[in-house]
């Protein structure tokens, strides 16, 4: 017997992991009535690995989303207990701040977020069934029998699509430890998707009691601490938010940073690797799906690197009223004794107790081919997927696709024109664009490289890229908006002080182009003209402007040179600058031109840019260099 719930729903949200928080939020923001469908309302928004956020490249990802009114990056500002800008030393374009957060209470700061936020509801149950008339959604049924009437709904399921959890020769169900799988996926695939299967895995968890931290180096956050909110004041910090533990005041972002920990494996902790693996379900040949190729496990570090006597690990604090520490860097599937025994032969983990022990995972995903660029798939009207279940991995790849998906799904309700971001806007855009045109073979993460227009894509400008274009769909405030505008009038400002004003005869826009010019060498009475971060991104704009124009013009060649032709039997290791995996795969694929590799899935526009010119230079002695 069914039930029909009483209220009908616009938009419903599948799942409550970081995309199914970011869907539900932005179809909320637009208008429209949402409901977001979880199996456990205490693990809204839970981080199921590492509790940090962002990192190179998904760092840039969270500040586009919070130029967006998402929700990843204040959150982790109210709750992280280290923040570091990484490639601080490196150009701008490249740099990205990463937050390692108190799990528990981002999961539950988040919680409190969305049981506040107008036009949205939250349940908890498991949806096993998309109902679909005349091609189109018009319903969702849950296990027990609960039909939800809705308009459209967004699957982001995550990993708990017939999730199968393995530790050693021992596997049950689940989508994380702990939790059960989700049969939805068998609907899906008798509705006519096209279904695969994808593996990952998670490390141990430590009691810091039992670790030696003498014998560890130390890892600060950075003073002060870079933030991924454009507006500070949105972290909030009243007495009653019990779970926001950091402050903003007289506008300074204030935290009480915990240190992290680094140390190493030895060739001890190989030998034990080696030594058991047969008793690895990886290698024992039990896991079908395959993994992410730059988040391998220790036994793939072990014989895919067999040239390397240690391996960098990171411990990491779970929280700051926790003693669990996050073993970065020893990702495993192997036999608890196993894992036990490895850890002991690391410097500073020779008495270490476990708390959690790592496992892998295998789920199911949909190849993203089957979509729109709004994450509407093709075979069903109204229906979205975002996430995980796209091939993806991380939890910002995951938010960024949730906030698309959702604010698409809100606007095709409206019948209002669908949001596109494309890749020459946003990192989001990229991986939007390579997971539809391009799909995936291996659980897709988010590189710089990806980007041909990484220049100009910076985390500080994320807010005048994405801002004023999510404001006229109603995903950003009038507020935030009106912010914005100020924040441009300052720039235009500056940047005009900067080309009319001339220091020892050189225009202030020409000093900043050089690199032993900076915001710090301006006489105080200009430098007080603005903010001193405004002055900030004028100096990276006038720094990188050339740089962005070269990169542009040679993208413009590169388009041109599509249908360049690529010789058979081509040998690219003898093509400086590429890396393994590219070299790999076109040795595997054979692409028979410049454009046909660039559609490759994992082939990215530097690697197409370093082919391409080899070829220029080389292709008339093709024959006889080989």
């Amino acid at each position: 017997m069914t039930f029909e719930l009483p209220t009908e729903y616009d938009v419903v949200v599948v799942g409550s992991g970081h995309a199914g928080v970011e869907a539900a939020l932005a179809a909320a923001r637009i208008g429209t009535r949402t409901l977001l469908v979880t199996q456990n309302l205490d693990t809204i928004g839970q981080m199921s690995c590492n509790p940090a956020i962002g990192g190179l490249a998904k760092g840039h990802i969270v500040r586009e989303i919070d130029a967006m009114s998402g929700a990843m990056g204040v959150n982790a500002d109210a709750t992280g207990l280290q923040f570091r800008m990484l490639n601080r030393t490196k150009g701008p374009s490249v740099r990205a701040p990463r937050a390692q957060c108190d799990k528990k209470a981002y999961q539950f700061r988040m919680k409190a977020l969305l049981e506040g936020a107008e036009n949205l509801h939250t349940k908890q149950a498991t949806v096993s069934r998309i109902l679909v008339e005349g091609g189109r959604v018009v319903a969702v049924e849950t296990d027990f029998g609960l039909r939800i009437i809705t308009r459209a709904a967004v699957v982001t399921s995550g990993t708990f699509l017939r999730g199968l959890l393995h530790v050693g020769q021992s596997s049950k169900p689940g989508g994380r430890m702990a939790d059960t799988s989700s049969s939805l996926s068998e609907n899906l695939r008798q509705l006519g998707f096209d279904v695969g299967r994808f593996k990952t895995g998670t490390p141990c968890r430590l009691n810091g009691r039992s670790i030696d931290f003498s014998r560890c180096t130390i890892q600060l956050g950075d003073e002060p601490p870079p933030t991924f909110a454009f507006e500070l004041a949105e972290i909030g910090g009243d007495h009653d938010e019990i779970f926001t533990l950091n402050r903003v005041h007289n506008g300074k972002f204030h935290v009480e940073q915990l240190p992290c920990w680094i140390t190493a494996t030895t060739p001890k902790t190989h030998e034990i690797v080696r030594a058991n693996l047969q008793r690895s379900p990886l290698y024992a040949g039990r896991i079908k799906g395959t993994g992410p190729r730059y988040c391998p496990s220790i036994e793939d570090k072990v014989v895919k690197f067999s040239d390397k006597t240690s391996h960098q690990i990171f411990l990491e604090p779970e929280g700051r009223h926790t003693h669990e520490y996050y073993v970065n860097g020893i990702s495993t599937s192997l036999p608890y004794d196993v894992q036990l025994e490895l850890l002991h032969t690391v410097p500073g983990l020779e008495r270490a107790e476990i708390m959690r022990p790592g496992y892998a995972v295998e789920y199911d995903y949909f190849p993203p081919t089957q979509l729109f660029s709004t994450l509407e798939t093709k075979l069903i009207s109204g229906l979205y997927f975002a996430g995980q279940v796209n091939g993806t991995s991380g939890y910002e790849e995951a938010a960024a696709q949730g906030l698309i998906a959702g604010a698409n799904a809100a606007l095709k309700i409206q019948d209002r024109s669908p949001f596109l971001v494309n890749r020459r806007e946003a990192y989001i855009g990229v991986l939007v664009d390579d997971l539809v045109t391009k799909g995936t073979e291996e659980p897709y993460r988010m590189f710089t490289s990806r980007a041909e227009d990484r220049l100009f894509l910076r985390h500080d400008n994320a807010d005048q890229r994405l801002t004023e274009r999510a404001f006229t769909v109603g995903l950003v405030s009038k507020h935030r908006y009106a912010r914005l505008q100020e924040k441009m009038c300052l720039l235009e400002q500056a940047r005009a002080t900067a080309i009319g004003t001339t220091i020892r005869g050189v225009p202030i826009s020409q000093l900043f182009k050089r690199p032993d010019f900076s915001v710090q060498n301006l006489p105080p009475e200009i430098l007080s003209f603005v903010p001193a971060p405004i002055w900030e991104l004028v100096e990276t704009d006038f720094k990188y402007e050339g740089y962005a124009a070269r990169q542009s013009e040679q993208n413009r060649q590169l388009e041109r040179r599509q249908d360049q032709v690529i010789p058979d039997g081509l040998d690219y290791s003898k093509i400086n600058g590429l890396r393994s995996e590219t070299r790999q795969k076109l040795a595997t694929l054979r692409p028979t031109s410049v454009g046909q590799a660039a559609r490759i899935s994992g082939i990215t526009p530097a690697d197409v840019a370093i082919i391409s010119i080899w070829l220029s230079k080389n292709g008339l002695q093709y024959d006889k260099l080989r």
